[in-house]
């Protein structure tokens, strides 16, 4: 509703990133990238392997468990013009698993590179997949907002579109690291524990854990909880509007266990989270929690959250009424998972309802992730950011890490 939108000017929340302190490629261990500490005020940093000594004995830690497919698929017209399709999101099916299993044809929303050269008619290559010889075609058959329905189709019927992308696509790195995917990223762009298929775009907060890390996150009874949310292209997409309500969020798939709602109660409704997208998809629980409330037997696909929902100013349950209603909502309707969106947006004057800590990378200038940033730790950003940058740590995607833990209110 537009009485709900929040009118903040992304021209405050710029600051100089040099092109140098972008990091091209990861730490060659992960664990021994930076750690910045930043904690009710104060300021320190270590280095990553350290930070179970920042997280408290029993508590929780909710990690985003979404794997990066090979998203990008490259077709040659006859002309010699070079077409890029960019796989954003399931259209036909729509949920993840079957798309993937699909065999002969499916439907993605995508991008398109070139598009100008690719006005009419099919794209076809040939591919080996599985030792077979396919053939792959990829037709236009519709939009949706500012991109392109794509239908893809090829010629083995025991073939998956899985299949497919492992075979012949392409992994999607960040356009900011200005340099062509390389054989490492394929290892290098993945957390260690990731398991579901469906980010165009890794949660790169998970990037720095090891298993040694986690070894010793278990060794102080941290209970680790899995949800997923896959990261979409919006991820990387510019504000470029000066006032941030007139910014569209792209929405994202989420999947929470019903054992993750209950990890969440066990611990009161507190939590660490490794990612800005764990924090999407953990604090939009309230509002799908909220409407569960209001609305016993709304269906499934209505629970979406709007992108300027939370700040309608009518939250009427408080945050563990909330869990437990989504609880109860699964339990009655023999559900094992929450699968929904989020097009949530968190911006100061967010009340965060969840999240205690955030393990976090540091963000492009002028980003919605600066921006949730700033919602939890206020204006002190600025000086966490000045200290990473006076201190020499890499930034974005492949750069160092920081741990943010705010007093509590």
């Amino acid at each position: 509703m537009e009485e709900t939108k929040r009118h903040i000017y992304i021209s405050d929340f710029d600051y100089d990133l040099p092109e140098e302190r972008i990091a091209k490629h990861p730490k060659d261990v992960r664990d021994q990238s930076k750690l910045l500490v930043y904690q009710e005020g104060e300021i320190q940093h270590t280095v990553f392997s350290d930070i179970s000594s920042f997280l408290p004995q029993n508590s929780l830690m909710v990690f985003n468990n979404t794997k990066v497919i090979q998203a990008r698929l490259h077709f040659r017209k006859e002309t010699g013009a070079l077409i890029e399709i960019f796989c954003l999101e399931p259209h036909v099916p729509k949920d993840y698993e079957r798309i993937f299993g699909q065999k002969e044809q499916c439907e993605w929303v995508c991008l398109i590179g070139n598009r100008k050269k690719w006005k009419e008619g099919a794209l076809c290559r040939r591919l080996t997949c599985n030792g077979v010889a396919v053939e792959l075609s990829a037709e236009r058959v519709g939009q949706v907002n500012d991109s392109d329905i794509v239908r893809f189709s090829w010629s083995d019927n025991d073939v998956t579109f899985s299949d497919i992308l492992s075979s012949v696509g392409e992994l999607p790195i960040p356009p900011y690291l200005n340099r062509a995917t390389e054989e490492r990223d394929k290892k290098d762009y993945q957390t260690v524990y990731s398991k579901i298929d469906g980010s165009v775009a890794a949660p790169t907060a998970g990037l720095h854990f090891t298993e040694n890390v986690l070894a010793e996150i278990d060794a102080k009874n941290i209970e680790r909880n899995e949800i997923t949310l896959h990261v979409g292209a919006g991820t990387f997409k510019p504000v470029k509007a000066e006032d941030v309500s007139e910014h569209e969020m792209h929405s994202e798939y989420i999947y929470v266990p019903l054992k993750s709602i209950e990890a969440l109660i066990r611990h009161g409704g507190a939590c660490t989270c490794v990612g800005t997208t764990s924090v999407r998809t953990i604090e939009s629980l309230y509002y799908i929690g909220q409407n569960i409330i209001r609305h016993p037997d709304v269906a499934e696909e209505d629970l979406k959250v709007e992108q300027w929902q939370p700040y309608a100013g009518d939250r009427d349950a408080d945050g563990m009424e909330a869990l437990k209603a989504i609880k109860d909502y699964l339990v009655r309707n023999h559900l094992e998972a929450l699968h929904t969106s989020t097009q949530i947006i968190i911006a100061p004057g967010y009340k965060y309802h969840y999240v205690k800590r955030l393990v976090t990378n540091f963000h492009m200038p002028k980003s919605t992730l600066l921006l949730l940033v700033s919602a939890f730790i206020g204006e002190d950003w600025r000086r966490v950011y000045q200290y990473a940058l006076d201190n020499d740590f890499r930034f974005l995607s492949y750069g160092d890490s920081s741990i943010l833990i705010p007093k509590q209110q």
